[in-house]
């Protein structure tokens, strides 16, 4: 890990949301905690039936660093990031994470995020800055996911490689600038909201290159009516924001690969 990504460590969050994930979450909690022992870890359970809220309370009794929110129902993973988000922001985080539970976001791009965000607003972990890297995806579920970002760029004009990553890593002034209570996506189309509106306002934003692996454990979320919400928000975001004026591609958004020796 770079000097960079060490110095920033100690400032970050990790908030991660869980939904019967009891067979990831001791395995992710100690993987990050080995490799970032000074990092900040939030679990936010949407009261999920197989015990996973229980496991964590276990974890926070042991770690200090590690903490839960414990949430009355399945609510939606972008509510439950925004309730992060929150938390964060009354407490003295700098860099916040998103990650899943579910170890298709692989613990060791956390340090490549640390160090890209020293010069960066937001940094996107992307699976297509060069070539695709999905593992274990069906070739239905990557053309959906190629187009989906094509179909992104195309419309909003977002220039990003990957608009709808979850893994990222946000500076707390870019959270404080967007207004939560007009979010309005909760599937996965929330990631392309966020990263819409900081585009929208002018934030410096990265990419890294990562590989993205199909959970072992559990069942996707994915499902039709995520689909639909993506398909119809991005319309709203190109008509409500029609006559803002765009920033530039080449001021505001560029992939950023790291060194070969600090992967």
């Amino acid at each position: 890990m770079t000097e960079e990504a060490k110095k920033n460590e100690g400032q970050a969050l990790i908030i991660i949301p869980t939904y019967n994930e009891r067979d990831n979450v001791v395995r992710m909690h100690d993987a990050l905690r080995e490799m970032y022992p000074s990092i900040g870890l939030l679990f936010i359970d949407d009261n999920s039936p197989d015990g996973t809220g229980g496991v964590i309370d276990e974890l926070c009794e042991k770690d200090k660093l590690t903490h839960a929110i414990h949430r009355e129902g399945k609510l939606g993973l972008g509510t439950a990031y925004i309730a992060g988000f929150r938390w964060a922001l009354e407490r003295d985080y700098e860099f916040i994470f998103e990650m899943d539970c579910d170890f298709s976001h692989d613990p060791k791009y956390v340090a490549d995020f640390l160090h890209v965000v020293s010069n960066a607003d937001l940094v996107l972990g992307s699976r297509y800055t060069s070539g695709i890297s999905v593992i274990n995806w069906p070739l239905r579920r990557v053309l959906l996911s190629v187009f989906a970002t094509t179909y992104v760029k195309i419309i909003t004009g977002l220039p990003a490689n990957d608009a709808t990553g979850g893994f990222k890593c946000f500076r707390r002034k870019v959270l404080e600038a967007i207004d939560m209570d007009k979010i309005r996506s909760n599937g996965y189309s929330f990631q392309i909201e966020m990263t819409y509106y900081a585009w929208l306002k002018g934030f410096k934003i990265r990419e890294v290159p990562i590989i993205f692996y199909e959970r072992s454990n559990g069942t996707s979320k994915m499902n039709k009516k995520i689909v639909y919400e993506a398909v119809f928000m991005v319309w709203r975001l190109l008509f409500g924001h029609l006559f803002e004026p765009k920033p530039a591609k080449a001021s505001f958004y560029e992939p950023q690969l790291l060194p070969k020796q600090e992967i």
